[in-house]
């Protein structure tokens, strides 16, 4: 069984520290700290690695991160990192969110849960951890795939730095962006959002990166 990280024991007992309400009752890791340990006893009886990361628990192998685990407003969360490219039998995996490539994640609303999808939830880590051990890689879907709008290429016809450094972006991060920028209908407001992330882009961040 991994040692236990002090930083996960500060984390439920405080909170991440992000949140206004941390140390309240409010705080959603106070609000979901049965089920947060519940899900940690599982995690820790495997070879994955206990850490903090982005200030919440995250269980790597070989240093490459696998789950981690969240408090939301209705639920508790653990994600899978590579959750796409798990077989997912029971149908308990969905995507955080609709253009999500890679990750799943689990919801839980109570311990009763957990204590009954205990050899499923084991079952899926040890799967993930053969991922890991093969080095198996999502195959997100190529850029070329993704239709920039002619705003940015606009852009990028008279920046070719701008060109350059969204090219040096991660997969991931130009998705977001170009699904982002191709939202709205209107040309203007197009432009506006593009205009509004240059310095952003120049800088090598990602749409929600700090």
């Amino acid at each position: 069984m991994p040692r236990m990280n002090p930083k996960i024991d500060n984390f439920l007992a405080v909170g991440c520290g992000r949140c206004p309400l941390v140390g309240t009752p409010q705080c959603k890791a106070k609000t979901w700290q049965a089920e947060l340990k519940a899900l940690r006893k599982i995690l820790l009886d495997s070879p994955l690695t206990e850490e903090l990361k982005w200030s919440v628990p995250c269980y790597t192998f070989q240093k490459s991160n696998v789950v981690i685990l969240s408090a939301l407003k209705e639920s508790c969360t653990l994600s899978f990192f590579k959750g796409a490219l798990l077989k997912d039998p029971h149908g308990i995996l969905t995507k955080p969110g609709e253009n999500s490539q890679a990750g799943r994640l689990i919801r839980f609303t109570s311990v009763q849960q957990i204590v009954e999808l205990e050899p499923i939830l084991k079952a899926y880590l040890h799967e993930a951890i053969e991922v890991e051990k093969a080095g198996l890689k999502v195959d997100f879907k190529a850029k070329d795939e993704l239709v920039i709008p002619e705003e940015l290429q606009n852009k990028f016809a008279t920046d070719p730095a701008l060109k350059t450094a969204f090219e040096s972006l991660t997969p991931g991060r130009q998705r977001g962006y170009i699904l982002f920028f191709t939202a709205p209908k209107q040309s203007k407001t197009r432009e506006s959002r593009i205009e509004k992330n240059i310095p952003r882009i120049l800088e090598g961040k990602g749409l929600h990166d700090r």
